[in-house]
């Protein structure tokens, strides 16, 4: 799981690039990410463990698998995450209304202010 982690990560889509640069390092308003994590069976995007969020890109490929995605989604949520879907044509061209989402997410469900950047 490890190394599928590693190669995804290495072989990221346009989007996922995007959206990390402004994920990593605790950019989004000091809270941390982590990309291509494993939980589970799965390996998913990225997460925010503290907030249990995670975040999916979908290519054009996922739309042949929505089942699969469905169910996937449903075991992320037994596990007690919550899950945004965004297709990766919008993060490239509404990435900022992407990160609005996101960020709308972390400040509604949050019982506490985000830590503060290092």
């Amino acid at each position: 799981m490890r190394n599928l982690a590693r190669t995804l990560r290495k072989d990221s889509t346009d989007a996922e690039r995007w959206l990390w640069q402004r994920l990593r390092n605790r950019e989004l308003l000091g809270w941390k990410f982590r990309r291509q994590h494993s939980i589970g069976c799965y390996i998913v995007d990225f997460v925010c463990i503290e907030r249990k969020l995670i975040i999916e890109l979908d290519g054009s490929q996922h739309a042949e698998s929505l089942e699969l995605d469905s169910r996937r989604t449903d075991y992320l949520r037994t596990k007690g995450y919550s899950v945004l879907r965004f297709w990766d044509n919008e993060v490239l061209r509404e990435g900022e209304s992407v990160l609005n989402v996101i960020l709308s997410f972390l400040e509604k469900n949050s019982p506490s202010p985000p830590p503060s950047p290092p």
